[in-house]
């Protein structure tokens, strides 16, 4: 593991840019989880993630000669930001190859940033090979956004505010590559041995969960997950050594568990939370932890940089799959008053219309008939289920579009 002398330094290296955020306790989880939660808030760094730690902590240790050429990274976002600003605090320049798909949210804060943006590849593996190419045609020193002995100690600092900060059981932490894991683990193993430092991976990114507990590396063939930020192919061997030595345990979440821990802290703790960051929240909210009602458990939210279209997406869902919302397509005759006589009727059941739309030319219809398709307020299943009875009651003939 790395020194815990070296992730002191990194602490007053990097103090100067560092918001000092608290672990913050979360009533309504705990309540909810029957334990005690603490949340450590890394979405509100000037970022908007963790990721600025690691990148300041490796360009600030660097030869000023070698620093002044140039740095480069590759990065799904996250990384991307922390060294596009620490360079720009450092007045370098700075390339940032990031994957196509990458969510226009973190490529224009990357250039704003003041960094070139090079979008190259399918995920941050084939990005990183792009970047190792122009690192050696423009003479740049690379900067990794994990595998890297100053980077990682740049990451476990987190540790170092979390001790002072509380006496932990548990620590969830996202993986991706590995490198905010590792960081956490070494300060937590120096200082807090007893605490359980525990990983967690999602279900589209497997490679680091199937390489530990097999206890060699597979490297995945393919990642998607809607938590861009750790979704990493491939194991890399300093970190998965950390990884091995060090973790408690990895746990696995899908997209639909992490889905409902963004939607859960955005409505009930405020917070804007990426896909990455919610992973700890998924793993609790769904049960992969047993824990005990006096347990204090700490949860690093990585980062918050969501994509607002996926975020409005995970609202959307979220609103159906709690009943809070209700699409549905009926059969109208298509003449005057049948749309009021519907209206009447969801007006009846106290049902909220906020989207309406026709369809008059389907193949399916008979002629003088139309569709309506509804979209509805509701305010639980049992009001969904009223709304269902009083249609069939009114001869309507209907189907959910979920």
């Amino acid at each position: 593991m790395l020194p815990l002398q070296k992730i002191q330094e990194a602490r007053q290296t990097i103090a100067p840019i560092i918001e000092y955020i608290p672990l913050s306790f979360a009533p309504r989880l705990s309540s909810l989880l029957q334990t005690n939660i603490y949340l450590k808030k890394e979405n509100l760094q000037r970022t908007g993630a963790f990721k600025i730690r690691g990148a300041f902590n490796k360009i600030a240790s660097m030869d000023k000669k070698l620093r002044a050429n140039g740095v480069i990274a590759a990065s799904a976002g996250n990384h991307a930001q922390g060294v596009a600003y620490s360079a720009s605090y450092f007045q370098i320049p700075a390339i940032i190859v990031m994957p196509e798909a990458t969510p226009l949210l973190k490529v224009l804060s990357t250039k704003s940033l003041g960094a070139e943006v090079v979008l190259h590849g399918d995920n941050y593996d084939e990005s990183y090979a792009k970047a190792a190419q122009i690192a050696k045609e423009r003479n740049l020193s690379f900067i990794h956004p994990f595998a890297d002995e100053e980077v990682i100690a740049g990451q476990g600092t987190i540790a170092l505010e979390m001790i002072e900060d509380q006496d932990l059981d548990y620590v969830l932490v996202p993986i991706g590559g590995g490198g905010l894991i590792s960081g956490i683990l070494s300060a937590y193993k120096a200082l807090k041995p007893h605490t359980k430092i525990i990983g967690i991976t999602a279900k589209g990114a497997p490679a680091m969960r199937e390489s530990f507990y097999s206890k060699q590396i597979h490297n995945a063939k393919s990642v998607r997950t809607i938590a861009d930020g750790i979704a990493v192919r491939d194991v890399n061997v300093l970190n998965f050594s950390y990884i091995c030595e060090g973790v408690d345990a990895i746990i696995e979440v899908d997209d639909e568990e992490i889905a409902s821990a963004i939607l859960y802290l955005l409505e009930n703790q405020k917070l804007v939370v990426e896909g990455a960051g919610a992973t700890g929240i998924a793993a609790l909210m769904h049960n992969k932890l047993p824990l005990k009602p006096n347990d204090k458990v700490g949860v690093v939210l990585s980062g918050g940089n969501i994509d607002v279209t996926m975020l409005n997406l995970i609202i959307q869902k979220g609103l159906i799959k709690s009943h809070r919302r209700m699409h549905f397509q009926v059969v109208l005759v298509d003449k005057a008053g049948s749309l009021q006589s519907l209206t009447n009727i969801l007006t009846k059941v106290d049902a909220n219309i906020v989207q309406i739309d026709f369809d008059r030319t389907s193949a399916s219809l008979a002629y003088g008939d139309a569709y309506v398709i509804i979209a509805l307020e509701t305010k639980g299943e049992s009001h969904q289920k009223q709304i269902r009875q009083e249609l069939k009651a009114n001869g309507y003939d209907f189907k959910e579009i979920l």
